[in-house]
């Protein structure tokens, strides 16, 4: 048996929904900034319970352009969590912003204990990010942003849906940045991604920037980037939101049974904080031998990913930054012993005895 993330089985669930928006589309001769991105703009805000939604060409475009919109850039400072990927420093740093790091708490979150420690007289905002899908502990971090007025980015990439005390994210900052990463609960087929803000000024700021800094054709207003959500990838995200529920109901239900049914002291399971949900973008344990167990189970045929081996302040590319080893010890830590095991939708109930089973034989 062979087992790894796979997404053709979700797509096989909803294949002739899917084919039919895609013809939709093809035969509407309309592509770029059409109706399709108008009406999943405003099924994808009400969804998330936000007046705006802004769709973008990725991920990383929306943590850019947000704290472009927002005014962020040279000689200002973004808290950070030390052990997100290293999309979340790229939209700090492209804006010629400073990230400054924060270590992650028990629950993989941004530790808000350890925030105002790090804010100086140059912070301008704080990027929270709800990574592996469960939501951080958000009202003691807009409490934080709101005492020393800075602005508050949420990286929701990986917890669409995902909420804190009842509040999507996404909803607690000034925005929240999405991704549709193919891998995404919520993914396309193809880059694409988006913001949600209740501020008309940054959601009106935002159209222009991401098409070419013009609200009128050939009349531009600031500079601007192409970043536009296309009419294809928007038919089909409509498609899968009207599933995102089911399709986050199973992800839960095989996260379930990993909780309740791996019983190995040499697997420590994760978390859930009490007032966050989780919606199980990753499965992610943690393992003192993680590189033997990774073999371990390669050899029995389970396929698993790292995220992340490398913190970004440990990257090549980040050197300049000034930071060692040893610097930021829980995200280091983390980074040698996390692995995120199979979960995806379509997943069989052999598929996922057999994941347990594996990891429960684990010595």
């Amino acid at each position: 048996m062979e087992i790894y993330d796979r997404l053709d089985r979700q797509y096989q669930m909803f294949a002739k929904e899917y084919k039919e928006a895609a013809v939709r589309v093809l035969d509407s001769g309309w592509y770029v900034l059409g109706k399709e991105l108008e009406s999943f703009e405003r099924e994808y805000a009400g969804y998330m319970d936000s007046r705006h939604c802004v769709g973008l060409n990725n991920g990383l475009d929306s943590l850019t352009l947000s704290l472009r919109a927002m005014g962020i850039g040279k000689g200002d400072e973004v808290i950070v969590p030390a052990n997100t990927f290293i999309a979340t420093v790229i939209g700090i740093v492209e804006n010629g912003a400073t990230p400054v790091f924060v270590e992650p708490d028990a629950y993989y979150n941004l530790d808000a204990d350890r925030i105002e420690e790090r804010i100086t007289q140059k912070t301008r905002a704080i990027i929270v990010v709800h990574l592996y899908g469960q939501a951080a502990n958000m009202q003691k971090i807009r409490d934080i942003a709101d005492r020393r007025q800075l602005r508050l980015l949420e990286d929701c990439a990986q917890a669409h849906t995902a909420s804190f005390d009842g509040r999507t994210v996404g909803t607690w900052g000034d925005v929240g940045c999405f991704s549709f990463y193919p891998t995404k609960n919520l993914g396309a087929f193809g880059d694409s991604g988006a913001i949600i803000t209740d501020s008309d000024e940054i959601a009106d700021r935002m159209r222009m920037i991401r098409n070419y800094g013009c609200s009128q054709k050939y009349h531009n207003e600031v500079r601007g980037v192409n970043s536009r959500l296309d009419e294809m990838q928007a038919a089909l995200l409509r498609v899968k939101l009207g599933h995102l529920k089911e399709l986050i109901k199973a992800r839960r239900a095989v996260a379930g049974r990993y909780l309740e049914e791996i019983h190995n002291p040499a697997v420590l399971l994760p978390g859930v904080r009490e007032g966050a949900t989780h919606v199980w973008h990753l499965f992610v344990v943690r393992c003192q031998k993680r590189d033997r167990f990774q073999a371990y189970l390669q050899e029995k045929g389970i396929r698993t990913q790292i995220h992340y081996p490398i913190p970004p302040h440990l990257q090549k590319c980040y050197a300049d930054l000034g930071h060692r080893e040893g610097e930021f010890p829980i995200t280091e830590q983390y980074a040698k012993e996390v692995l995120s095991l199979p979960l995806y939708n379509g997943m069989t109930d052999e598929e996922i005895q057999y994941v347990i089973d594996t990891v429960n034989a684990f010595r």
